[in-house]
C-alpha cells in the first residue's frame, strides 16, 4: 500500500481553511477509491468499531474470555479471532452471537452510498 500511496496523485487546490494555506486535493475517501482500496479499508474499520465495542462490553460486564466463549459454543481461540480487529472473516452470525454473549445485539443498516 505505501508503494501505491506514494504513486498517488494529490493535487492542490485553491480553497483554504481558515489558516489561509492552502488544502491539498481530493478526501481520504476518494483517494482509497482510486487505489482500489476503499473497500477493504471500510470493511477494517467497520469490524474495529464491532470488536472494540464488543470488547468495552465484556470488560464493563467482567466477562473472561473462557466465559464468553462457553456462553457461545465455541473456544477461547474464537473469542480471539472475533475480537482481533483486523480479521474481517468473522461471519455476521458470529458476531451477533458474540454481541449477545455481552448483553448486546448487532444492527446492521443499509444505506445510500
Amino acid at each position: 500500500m505505501k508503494r501505491k500511496l506514494e504513486k498517488a496523485r494529490v493535487e492542490t487546490d485553491d480553497r483554504s481553511d481558515n489558516s489561509g494555506a492552502p488544502s491539498v486535493g481530493g478526501t481520504l475517501e476518494a483517494l482509497l477509491e482510486e487505489l482500489g482500496e476503499r473497500e477493504e479499508v471500510y470493511g477494517e474499520a467497520l469490524k474495529r468499531v464491532i470488536s472494540w465495542g464488543i470488547e468495552n462490553a465484556r470488560k464493563e460486564r467482567a466477562l473472561t474470555k473462557s466465559a464468553m466463549a462457553s456462553k457461545i459454543g465455541t473456544s477461547r481461540t474464537q473469542i480471539e479471532r472475533i475480537l482481533d480487529p483486523r480479521n474481517v472473516t468473522i461471519s455476521l452470525d458470529t458476531l451477533e452471537k458474540a454481541a449477545r454473549a455481552v448483553g448486546k445485539r448487532l444492527k446492521i443498516e443499509l444505506v445510500d452510498a
